[in-house]
């Protein structure tokens, strides 16, 4: 009869894959960043939504989150404690910056709301036609991106997060969108007033 020996395999230690992705982070790897961002957005995005109760900002702030984590990078320190809590910490931070603009826009628009209705003057009225009419002239030369962006923000009266919605574009391609378009227009306004002035 033989003996069949019985060995043991010796424990092999694990690598946890979270604290994987957590250094493939921290060394500037986009993969990881990648799989940061699929593996704990959830998390970022719950947090957002049940303080902000509204998705679309909840979107906002988990991406600013992720944006603001990978700039940021350099200052992640894995011995301090697990990525999931230090992303938690952006996310508090980024939260607190959306409550306050919101509490901005509520008291600018009580303000507005407050504020008497005034009769006119005729000769602003004209100022603000003609004004009127150069934007219009100068939205038909900008690109047909940047003019998309901005007739949608101003004439539809619709946030970035819509338009990226309407557009099927990422809300990171309209913000710079409107940014590039408003600039564009800002310098073609600027250059025709001191045109004008002359």
């Amino acid at each position: 009869m033989t003996a069949l020996a019985v060995t043991e395999a010796a424990p092999r230690s694990v690598a946890d894959p979270d604290d994987d992705l957590a250094l493939r982070f921290a060394a500037g790897d986009e993969g990881g960043l990648e799989a940061v961002y699929r593996r704990w957005a959830p998390l970022v995005r719950s947090l957002a939504r049940q303080s902000l109760c509204d998705g679309a900002e909840a979107e906002d702030v988990t991406q600013t989150v992720f944006l603001a984590a990978w700039r940021g990078r350099d200052g992640y320190r894995p011995g301090r404690g697990p990525l999931p809590a230090w992303l938690v910490g952006i996310a508090r931070r980024k939260i607190a910056d959306a409550l306050s603009a919101r509490t901005r826009r509520t008291d600018v628009a009580a303000a507005a709301a407050r504020e008497p209705a005034r009769s006119p003057d005729p000769s602003y009225t004209q100022d603000a036609v003609l004004d009127r009419v150069d934007v219009t002239r100068e939205l038909r030369r900008l690109p047909e991106a940047q003019r998309r962006v901005l007739c949608l923000a101003f004439y539809g009266d619709l946030t970035q997060t819509q338009i990226a919605h309407v557009t099927g574009w990422p809300l990171g391609t309209v913000k710079s969108h409107a940014r590039r378009g408003l600039q564009r227009l800002g310098r073609s306004l600027d250059a025709e007033a001191t045109q004008r002035a002359r």
